[in-house]
């Protein structure tokens, strides 16, 4: 079996992988195996964090409350207390799986006119370093709703490795630091009335070198004292105390006293927030139930409709992963599915999204016959075979700071779940230690096209914006849990997850070797290919493949000339991917693999 190809320190007591890998390495990150339970995340502190919960007897969502204030703290410029996640969970008792929705929402005061100025978009970076930009945050309640449901240690035990490393000091990674380099790098000046970037003094002062105006390097010891005083709180009085009184009102004051442009949040959004448990969005793949997350989220419907079409054209799939027929399919595929999410998804409680529509076979047999072995260029939506809003499409791809935990407890209860502040570093203030969110730049800037057609995806009072993130648990043919996976990345989450499902599935590749084939994927624009990463990534020839796929239409000079390109990128996804198997005696194991384009990290026993 696949499985058992690499089995690395199964009699430890408690493992977790080294992550100080660099490009100079030549062997590329193995699986790694343990026998009583697993967790994957982007960060070597926070799988520690999670991993000693699990060892407790915690269960997943547990481990996830403890990996979660962990990360917020090391990888601030990912998720934290101030965002919002979705997660997919499956209960071993009853075995039922669920999807909690802890997505941010628009402020009572949200018009659809948000973020234009004389009838134009300010522009997304303008838009992005301001109050208008904040979401009400989900992750507090989502913390509390999952430990109230799926808890077993005791709240307060969670919250203790977090508030240790805040108090006591980390290191700081050399990702956070380079990326606090790049935004700086776009601040006109360093003066305090002139900087968008780090515009906030606490931010500003807590990430940068401010008599040189350089970012705070790699390895320099950070101490977070605000953040473990709101995390004292939370663990004392629980998620309202993050929702009303001093804490909220400073969240308020923030926001709406942005020193670029101000917002419109109160006090009252944040005490009526609340998370929303929805059915899974699930489709059936080569025998296997794929379960995701379904809208606000995109993720789970263009997953199911990428995976969908490609098994209607097994003529015209590869015989590996990186063969130029696997990429130009999964390429037409993702055309596919890109024209039908920027038209029909966004919050269902506002608008009538197709959801079983958007995955009926025969609808999907319809779309892939229109994939021939050459490019088909900018792909239309379809029509799918339910009901749904006439909405105008909207292509908008945005960037994004965002992280993916995968857990498997002892008990046999999984969680996938995909966290995030939006573009990195949120909207660059901080409050109270955490960093606030940038969620409503999700949104489209316009509400409607030129043709006065409405864009299910525009902003709405207490509406929450479309997301890419796409948490996914794998079922087998009986039902049980084959393997839990997800990824940051923005829009291209939706390709890299879909990917990591096709190498498992389709290569037979266990999930080290799922992450570490570099990626390919098109957004309905241009096909991208990953630039292979010496030691992280499988080496490849990119530019042969590029040319294979210029030969295929992917140049083609009748289309738009943004789409007249192969590129060869950086993709920086983060997966976390686990996967239940069989040891050699009949036992089953959990086989993990780390994203180490990020500081992913393997935990467990």
């Amino acid at each position: 079996m696949i499985y058992k190809a690499f089995v690395v320190a199964i009699g430890l007591i408690f493992l977790i992988v080294p992550h100080s890998w660099s490009q100079d390495h030549t062997a590329l990150a193995a699986a790694v195996t343990t026998e009583r339970e697993m967790v994957v995340t982007a960060n070597p502190l926070a799988t520690e964090a999670g991993a000693k919960i699990l060892k407790l007897g915690g269960t997943a969502s547990d481990a996830m409350i403890a990996v979660q204030t962990v990360l917020g703290l090391v990888e601030p410029q990912s998720s934290g207390l101030g965002g919002g996640a979705f997660v997919v969970y499956f209960d071993e008792k009853t075995g039922k799986t669920t999807t909690i929705d802890a997505r941010e929402k628009a402020p009572a005061a949200a018009t659809e006119d948000r973020f234009l100025e004389h009838g134009t978009p300010i522009g997304f970076f303008n838009a992005w370093q301001s109050g208008l930009s904040v979401g009400v945050p989900g992750v507090p309640r989502l913390m509390e709703y999952m430990h109230n449901r799926y808890g077993k240690l005791p709240w307060q035990r969670l919250f203790v490795t977090a508030k240790t490393l805040a108090q006591g000091g980390f290191e700081l990674t050399e990702r956070t630091s380079s990326q606090v380099a790049g935004l700086l790098a776009r601040n006109p000046s360093c003066e305090d009335d002139k900087r968008l970037f780090f515009r906030d003094p606490a931010a500003f002062s807590y990430f940068v070198n401010s008599n040189d105006c350089t970012a705070k390097p790699a390895g320099t010891l950070m101490r977070n004292k605000a953040y473990a005083n709101t995390l004292e709180a939370i663990a004392k009085k629980g998620a309202r105390t993050f929702y009303r009184g001093p804490i909220a009102q400073d969240i308020v004051a923030a926001v709406r006293g942005d020193l670029n442009i101000p917002g419109d949040m109160t006090v009252a959004d944040l005490q009526n927030y609340q998370v929303v448990e929805r059915e899974p969005v699930c489709f059936d793949y080569r025998g296997h139930n794929v379960c995701g997350m379904g809208p606000p989220s995109s993720g789970g419907l263009a997953i199911g409709q990428i995976l969908g079409v490609i098994e209607k054209r097994p003529d015209l799939m590869g015989a590996a992963p990186l063969a130029v027929d696997t990429v130009h399919l999964f390429a037409q595929a993702g055309r596919l599915a890109f024209a039908d999410r920027n038209k029909y998804v966004a919050d269902s409680d506002f608008v009538t999204v197709p959801v079983e529509g958007m995955l009926d076979k025969d609808y999907l047999a319809e779309r892939a016959a229109l994939i021939t072995v050459m490019d088909m260029g900018a792909a239309a939506p379809g029509i799918p075979p339910t009901a749904f809003g006439l909405y105008a499409p909207d292509g908008a791809a945005k960037t994004s700071g965002t992280s993916h935990v995968s857990i498997i407890d002892r008990y046999g209860n999984a969680l996938s779940m995909t966290t995030t502040v939006e573009s990195s570093f949120g909207n660059g203030v901080m409050v109270r230690g955490f960093l606030l969110n940038n969620e409503l730049t999700d949104f489209s800037f316009s509400f409607e096209d030129a043709d006065g057609a409405p864009i299910a995806n525009r902003v709405q009072p207490n509406k929450r914006p479309r997301s890419s993130m796409s948490p996914t648990i794998v079922f087998d043919s009986n039902g049980h849990v084959e393997f839990v996976t997800g990824s940051p990345g923005g829009s291209r989450i939706i390709g890299y997850t879909a990917q990591s499902i096709m190498n498992i599935i389709d290569f037979g590749r266990d999930p080290q070797e799922a992450i570490n084939i570099p990626h390919y994927m098109n957004r309905n624009g241009r096909t991208d290919l990953e630039a292979p990463i010496p030691g992280i990534t499988l080496d490849y020839d990119a530019e042969t493949l590029a040319a294979e796929l210029i030969a295929r239409g992917h140049s083609n000079p009748a289309v738009p000339p943004q789409e007249r390109s192969v590129g060869i990128i950086t993709q920086a996804s983060g997966l976390s991917i686990i996967q239940v198997g069989e040891s050699d005696t009949g036992k089953t194991i959990f086989i993990g693999g780390a994203d180490k384009r990020r500081d992913g990290a393997v935990g467990g026993r």
